[in-house]
């Protein structure tokens, strides 16, 4: 045990601290900000406050997390834990710490429910799906014919329908007779992409569903469809477990070569997410997950791998080989899902080691194929991919961004959840902010903290942290306020009394502690401000690598995707430097548009064939190994860059200024970590 004690790490939230030992997981996440549930003050009688110690080496945490890290557990917790199904789980109210954990909290264990804002768009999809059903009457068997009620099905789909060369999966062959005595040799029959039968059932029966799947570093999303009418019967979505193992992609491929089971548990969490996410959206809909015939999956490279149980590791230097680019069709069963005994499930191609079939999937759904105008588009997220070109060329990159844009690496930094900040107004005169949290549309000024809670002016949620959003925001702003200087640093001269000194190192009161749910105020810190650098600069210089590729020196328009893309401001996001220089009015955000991609690859089958067409056309640039992405990285450190003009934002820069050689008195405090 170091000095400050036992490292804790909290997941999916990210939050983390030293504790001595002894202390119990439930006080030690009150003290981060940790939303547990927990109804029965540590009797041992409610079990809300159930969570789960994740096992092995995480390096890039540098910890060995194991669960003999906390105090073993009693009968009476093991009693509790049994009777509700959770016996790889400990209650936190009792479990003490013995040294390092990291700690996943279950869903349903959060007090404060993560907001996940993967929507389906409302698009123009031709509704062309790979199932078909058909009613037939099959001919009766008689004595002395000896086709077989296999082959007579056949030869009633050919009649019928014209359909030849069928094969037919075991399910439905187990169904086919018991079908045609129920139906009396009447049967729906249903039928995968004009070759396969998949399912029999006796009489004239209606309705064939599937699921698009976005599957994201941070979060999953589902889309449940009627597949006759493509109406979009149900949308689920929830943090991607595996965060508990790394926050982005490279953490993920160091666990899974760091600890020998690390692929099949990374793998098991996903498919068990999707079993829950399918069954909840089946349920929403009034069907049964056995109902979902097709599943069709987007993501990035990593996410594919270990949803298909690859180890990812090849991934985790160059060549950055994949397992397979192409596009699969797979038995849904094969893969442990729970859906309809004999699903397929479609995975779109990929592109290159690191842009993945997410990628493919918002080609399909932006066509930036079928424009004139160049246009570049970045789906923001833990890895950001981005995409530049028009009807005659296309070119693609990624750029490892990071979690901080979800609020991970942030001090107060938190998940899209009620009390996050996601607004920040910034005082030009005085430097004082005012925010907006999730939960509450007013802005903090119209707040009363010390009201009754029965009183309007009574905020609905304190503020609890910030989120991707709300931190873009407030860096933006602290810039546009003069209180950060262009390079990053605090501004010795600024006379705000919101900036707290220790040393030459400062922090910005973004929260008072009247005005948060713990009571501390929330600070922006050095650190903050330059890990959002990190990140900005990151995707800034993989779209300024394609530009000078493609010998272009602006862009006509640019499309922000991703869930987190639709929560930027376009005019934020070009002060912060984020994206290269463009009218305001020309950059749109489109929301899930992998989800939309995946949707439309579900209900139209050609579209399959065309996202195989795209990942072979699009020119991948590798940035890894670019020699110009490190100097272009340099240059977006500043904001929002230290020689690439923005004449689009002449009326918005604050003038140059310059810190004082000697600053004005300074407010010296110690921050609490």
């Amino acid at each position: 045990m170091s000095e400050q004690g036992f490292q804790v790490i909290f997941m999916p939230s990210g939050r983390r601290g030293r504790f001595p030992e002894g202390v119990t997981l439930l006080d030690a996440a009150r003290e981060l900000g940790v939303g547990i549930e927990s109804i029965c003050s540590g009797r041992l009688t409610c079990g809300k406050c159930k969570v789960r110690v994740e096992e092995g080496e995480f390096a890039k945490h540098g910890i060995v997390s194991a669960a003999s890290h906390l105090t073993p557990m009693g009968e009476e917790e093991r009693t509790l834990l049994h009777s509700l199904r959770a016996d790889d789980c400990r209650l936190s109210c009792t479990a003490r710490i013995t040294g390092d954990v990291l700690i996943y909290v279950p869903e349903e264990s959060r007090a404060q429910k993560q907001i996940i804002r993967k929507a389906a768009t409302e698009r123009v999809i031709e509704i062309d799906p790979t199932l078909r059903q058909y009613y037939v009457v099959v001919d009766e068997a008689a004595l002395g014919e000896h086709r077989g009620d296999w082959r007579r099905l056949q030869d009633a789909l050919e009649r019928e329908v014209g359909l030849t060369d069928l094969t037919i999966d075991l399910h439905a062959l187990r169904k086919l007779q018991p079908a045609l005595r129920e139906g009396k040799r009447g049967v729906t029959v249903v039928v995968w992409n004009d070759r396969e039968v998949v399912d029999v059932r006796p009489g004239y029966q209606e309705g064939v569903y599937g699921l698009a799947v976005d599957i994201g570093s941070t979060t999953v999303a589902a889309y449940l469809c009627d597949l006759r009418t493509g109406e979009v019967l149900a949308t689920e979505s929830a943090m991607n477990p595996q965060i508990t193992y790394g926050e982005d992609l490279m953490s993920r491929i160091s666990y899974a070569m760091m600890n020998e089971d690390g692929a099949e548990k990374m793998h098991d969490a996903i498919i068990k997410a999707l079993n829950k996410l399918a069954a909840q959206a089946a349920h929403a809909a009034n069907l049964r997950a056995r109902d979902i015939y097709e599943m069709v999956v987007a993501g990035n490279t990593t996410m594919i791998h270990l949803f298909l149980g690859i180890d990812p590791r090849e991934l985790g230097g160059a060549p950055f080989a994949l397992a397979n680019r192409d596009a699969m069709d797979l038995k849904a069963r094969d893969l442990g899902l729970r859906l309809h005994p004999a699903a397929n499930v479609h995975v779109l191609p990929s592109e290159a080691g690191h842009v993945g079939a997410d990628n493919v999937a918002v080609l399909l759904a932006e066509e930036p194929h079928r424009q004139d105008e160049i246009e570049l588009i970045v789906d923001v997220g833990t890895n950001a991919e981005i995409v530049l070109g028009n009807r005659h060329w296309l070119m693609s990159a990624s750029s490892p961004t990071g979690p901080a844009f979800e609020g991970a690496q942030i001090s107060a930094g938190m998940r899209a959840a009620p009390g996050a900040i996601e607004r920040v107004r910034i005082d030009r005169a005085t430097g004082r902010a005012n925010f907006r949290v999730i939960g509450d549309e007013r802005w903090s000024d119209e707040w009363d903290a010390h009201a009754p809670s029965h009183l309007a002016g009574k905020p609905e949620y304190l503020a609890a942290g910030i989120c991707g959003s709300g931190i873009i925001e407030a860096v933006a702003e602290l810039f546009l306020a003069g209180i950060l200087l262009p390079d990053g640093r605090f501004n010795p001269a600024h006379p705000t009394d919101r900036l707290i000194w220790e040393g030459r190192r400062a922090a910005y009161i973004l929260a008072t502690p009247e005005q948060t749910a713990n009571g501390q105020p929330i600070y922006v810190t050095q650190d903050d401000v330059r890990n959002i650098q990190l990140a900005k600069a990151a995707l800034y210089a993989g779209a300024k690598v394609l530009m000078k590729r493609a010998g272009v020196a602006r862009v006509d328009r640019i499309i922000l995707a991703g869930a987190f893309g639709s929560y930027i401001d376009p005019l934020y996001a070009l002060v912060l430097g984020l994206i290269p220089d463009c009218d305001p009015q020309r950059i749109a955000a489109v929301g899930n548009a992998a989800g939309d991609g995946a949707r439309i690859a579900l209900l139209n089958r050609a579209k399959r064939k065309e996202a195989m067409a795209l990942a072979h056309s699009v020119r991948y640039v590798e940035t890894a190994v670019a020699q110009d992405f490190q100097e272009e990285f340099v240059g977006a450190l500043h904001i929002p860059h230290a020689s690439d003009p923005f004449p689009h934002l002449a009326d918005v820069l604050p003038a140059p200024a310059a810190a004082a050689d000697a600053a004005p008195t300074r407010r010296r405090m110690r921050m609490r970590t």
